[in-house]
């Protein structure tokens, strides 16, 4: 693999040649110097696979360069060091692109080091994913139905390679909107069952009463109103694939007679004593914790250890990071492709406001809130205006008083505190802190609180 390509630019000599030495420290780094942004605008077309840039240069600003860097590959991120700690001008390089912002201070070439390490780690994956989606791309048609460059998508893309080399039983979990029968036909087309039908059920839509007969299907005169014998489900997926949707929900009588069917790969229709054989993979779904489905006794659970076989969990739209704006991209072509209008783009206002948004109903809820901002939107760009969503995970109202960082620093953990039930140890491994800090600033705020009221 080629080494990691960085460019420091920096008009201090002394701190550029600093950073330099303590960067190549690694092996895998290879570093070059500028001290000017024309310089560095010049061998731009060498595409560093990072850059720190000096806010302040000789002959330009470091929020011109950023612009010129993301205009040329918006990918390549860019670190921004200063030498002045400003909040508001932090959040907006942020928001204009930069990866991240550092101050300059006697403890900055630590920080570097981390940031930098933090800033490998993420392209070295990215340049996995893409390696991984250009063989999908080739193998499969994953990249095609299922949009994603995300870690979080990335292990989905591995399980399913898995799955599709094998007949295993999969089980899909997920919340609501994530695109968990996606991940199902997915999984069916690339697999050696994909010329044989796909046959999806919703168990949860299905009254329990009629379940048995839409599964196994019926012979005539079953019961009062089966005029004609029809095929059940099993019979539909013969040779190809069966997708219980839901199956969380599956009456407890029900779930013994599907076990049977399961064990012994035979059936027969109601009405009817012919023995027919279940030759189908079964692929299943839920929104729902069926381990704790078992231990409440909802669900059986030899059912549960029949059906776990190679275990998905498709990852909320909120830990999907920069899918997000992929996803709204896509949906925008679509959408517009699909009405014959100009297809637009995403202000940097407006994504800025879909990355801060928590998305509790998944990619279903995205889908929805692009299709109503392109019909809001007047011209070829959807404003922050069009965007609309109710939800108390946004981060929006954090940045309209100003505070100290301390006090912003402070907000943050707050929230996602809130956020993931106040599980402080994966709080921190989110926020990439220690947990005994997240304590001390707990502590402290409750002092200061208190103190603010007595």
């Amino acid at each position: 693999m080629s080494n990691f390509k960085i460019f420091i630019v920096e008009d201090d000599k002394i701190l550029a040649r600093r950073m330099a030495y303590e960067l190549e420290m690694n092996p895998d780094y290879e570093v070059e110097i500028f001290y000017d942004g024309e310089s560095f605008l010049k061998h731009l077309n060498e595409t560093p696979d990072a850059v720190t840039l000096d806010y302040l240069l000789p002959d330009t600003t470091g929020a011109e360069i950023l612009q010129k860097i993301i205009a040329f590959d918006p990918n390549i991120p860019v670190l921004v060091v200063s030498g002045q700690q400003d909040v508001l001008t932090a959040l907006n390089l942020m928001r204009d692109g930069a990866y991240n912002y550092m101050v300059k201070s006697d403890d900055m070439i630590k920080k570097l080091r981390k940031v930098m390490s933090n800033i490998h780690e993420k392209v070295m994956l990215e340049r996995k994913v893409l390696s991984l989606e250009q063989e999908i791309r080739k193998k499969y048609r994953f990249g095609n139905l299922i949009k994603g460059k995300s870690s979080a998508i990335l292990d989905v893309f591995e399980l399913m390679e898995k799955a599709v080399r094998s007949n295993i039983t999969v089980s899909i979990t997920g919340e609501t909107g994530t695109g968990k029968e996606l991940v199902a036909k997915s999984i069916h087309y690339n697999s050696k069952r994909k010329n044989q039908n796909f046959v999806a059920i919703n168990v949860s839509a299905i009254p329990k009463e009629l379940i048995e007969s839409e599964l196994f299907g019926y012979d005539k005169g079953a019961f009062t109103g089966a005029n004609q014998s029809k095929n059940g489900k099993f019979e539909e997926a013969h040779l190809g694939t069966l997708f219980l949707d839901e199956i969380g929900d599956m009456d407890i009588n029900m779930q013994t007679k599907l076990l049977r069917v399961l064990q012994d790969g035979e059936f027969s229709r109601l009405g009817s004593n012919k023995v027919k054989k279940a030759d189908c993979r079964v692929i299943t779904a839920t929104n729902k914790n069926l381990s704790q489905e078992v231990k409440k006794g909802n669900f059986r659970e030899d059912l549960y250890y029949r059906l776990l076989g190679l275990p998905i969990e498709i990852p909320p739209l909120r830990d999907r990071g920069s899918d997000i704006i992929l996803l709204s991209q896509y949906f925008i072509k679509h959408f517009s492709k699909e009405n014959n209008v100009a297809p637009k783009e995403l202000s940097p206002e407006a994504i800025y406001k879909l990355n801060s948004y928590h998305f509790p109903g998944n990619i279903r809820e995205l889908q929805s809130i692009i299709e109503l901002a392109i019909v809001l939107s007047n011209g070829l760009t959807i404003k922050e205006s069009d965007i609309h969503f109710n939800s108390a995970d946004r981060m929006d109202d954090l940045f309209l008083k100003e505070m100290t960082l301390k006090e912003y620093d402070m907000q943050i953990v707050k929230i996602f505190l809130k956020k993931y039930d106040n599980d402080i140890p994966n709080v921190a491994n989110r926020l990439q802190i220690g947990k005994s800090t997240i304590y001390r600033m707990i502590a402290e705020d409750k002092k200061a609180n208190k103190h603010e009221t007595s």
